[in-house]
């Protein structure tokens, strides 16, 4: 999966510092406070701990994460993790040092647009009765940033950095709300990734998931997708982008793609064989749409693992 990397903040000077031990610099407004952490030395066990819930997204360097009941992870560029209120990270800093510090973003945002965007989509966006409620998932905490996701965190830095005045709490909440809505997409495609098969007797999203997962070597008529979900064609498809962030079109084509990057890791395939056994029905619409998903022709990608 392609991780999309969160903006940096330009290097403090040591002068500069207060700690070269997540040093801290605070943005605060109405509704959240983005907090820009650097560490310039490497160091171990330095513990961390929010009063509200908190998106903490890397910038550059690595940290071993520590979280109570979790095995130890390394936290990398690209990635999010997401935390509740008062969860303690006990953290490691192997890499860090002067000129070359490990920075990381933690927004914590309060409780009450945090509800407003529950129950606005619960109200007015409910998802299919046997999709679920709106919410975010804890079991979910360690994400890789998806294309949706890491822009809307990317907004609110450049929202920061660049606008004043009242409109920049305005603009702020706003793309907070769709950072959140976009949170919970990403995670309601984890959700779909790891569990379709447990939950696709009971879940009829989770039997469309595991319907195009079956047959992505074949075509797949997006008819019998919206059957599946118990559904008309176009009640389905505008459910379907507002819980996964994509079109049903989008997902397969991503899915394709997905099996084709396995695929290609084989020097044994070439690239017309991978197309076709992919669900393709041409190969410049494969090379094209592979080119556009992973930054790089199918052919180049393959080489890659020479």
């Amino acid at each position: 999966m392609n991780k999309y990397l969160i903006d940096r903040f330009p290097i403090q000077e040591e002068r500069s510092l207060f700690t070269l031990v997540e040093n801290r610099t605070s943005y605060s407004f109405e509704m959240c406070e983005l907090n820009l952490f650097e560490t310039h030395e490497s160091v171990e066990n330095v513990n961390l701990i929010f009063d509200h819930f908190v998106l903490t997204s890397m910038l550059s360097g690595k940290k071993i994460m520590k979280l109570a009941e979790h095995e130890s992870f390394e936290y990398l560029p690209g990635e999010s993790v997401i935390l509740p209120p008062r969860e303690l990270m006990n953290i490691d800093f192997p890499e860090a040092k002067l000129g070359n510090p490990t920075q990381c973003i933690a927004l914590t945002i309060s409780d009450e647009v945090i509800q407003k965007t529950f129950d606005l989509l619960n109200e007015y966006y409910p998802k299919a009765p046997t999709w679920g409620q709106w919410d975010i998932d804890p079991t979910y905490f360690h994400l890789t940033n998806n294309k949706e996701l890491a822009d809307t965190i990317n907004r609110i830095i450049r929202i920061t950095k660049s606008e004043h005045g009242k409109a920049k709490d305005i603009m702020v909440e706003l793309t907070l709300k769709e950072m959140l809505v976009r949170l919970m997409q990403t995670q309601a495609r984890l959700l779909f990734e790891g569990s379709y098969h447990q939950l696709s007797n009971n879940n009829s999203l989770a039997a469309v998931v595991k319907y195009i997962k079956e047959n992505l070597t074949s075509k797949i008529d997006l008819n019998k997708l919206s059957d599946k979900a118990y559904m008309s064609r176009a009640s389905f498809y505008k459910k379907f982008r507002e819980v996964m962030g994509n079109t049903p079109a989008q997902y397969i084509l991503k899915e394709r793609i997905k099996l084709a990057k396995e695929q290609l890791k084989s020097p044994s395939f070439n690239i017309t064989e991978v197309c076709f056994a992919c669900g393709f029905e041409n190969l410049s619409h494969f090379i094209k749409s592979f080119k556009n998903e992973v930054g790089m022709t199918p052919k180049a990608y393959q080489l890659s693992f020479k």
